[in-house]
């Protein structure tokens, strides 16, 4: 097989995962508290996936989508357009860097048990080639590194369908108890008076 029908397969594939989760999408908004609560990060993500959670509001404004969510590993796709360009004549590195920061951190969130949430303390981004509107999907993968109780590490790649290298990034996540949810106590934690 040459390499041309390989891209070409791996653009249709795309393509066809990213028309078939925007086929169950509800629109741009915020979960409610109990909306999430009683769900692991993973099942938050499969019910943003099956249409019964919305996706975050930033995923319409930079035209990216959540296609793929495991435990450890989420997959993004967005469309570099000439809006996202910066004066230079390419694809901003804020567009870039938003994909994967996504990527990376809902790849740590994916791995929480029920009660828990994070937020991300570090983030560091590697530009390697410059990324233009001639490229018509892009893909950001997160997969996690270490899952603990209170920290997370991921790294990420942004990609193209023909396998080309744009960015790569990892982040480090501080794992926080869900606001509303009892903590669980450990073996190490005083008894609560």
């Amino acid at each position: 097989m040459n390499v041309a029908a390989t891209v070409n397969e791996t653009l249709a594939a795309w393509q066809a995962r990213e028309e078939d989760v925007r086929s169950r999408l509800l629109a741009p908004g915020l979960s409610r508290l109990e909306q999430v609560q009683g769900k692991t990060g993973l099942e938050v993500f499969q019910a943003m996936l099956n249409g019964e959670l919305p996706p975050a509001p930033i995923a319409q404004t930079l035209d990216f989508l959540l296609v793929e969510a495991e435990h450890g590993r989420v997959a993004f796709q967005g469309r570099p357009q000439f809006k996202h360009y910066n004066p230079l004549g390419s694809v901003h590195g804020g567009w870039i860097a938003t994909l994967l920061d996504s990527a990376v951190a809902c790849a740590v969130h994916s791995t929480l048990p029920v009660g828990k949430t994070y937020t991300t303390v570090e983030l560091k981004i590697n530009y390697v080639k410059a990324l233009t509107e001639k490229v018509p999907l892009v893909r950001a993968e997160g997969r996690v590194i270490h899952a603990g109780q209170r920290m997370g590490t991921a790294e990420g790649r942004l990609c193209g369908p023909d396998g080309t290298l744009y960015a790569h990034a990892s982040t480090t996540c501080f794992i926080l108890d869900l606001p509303g949810s009892a903590p669980e106590r450990t073996r190490n934690d005083p008894p609560s008076r």
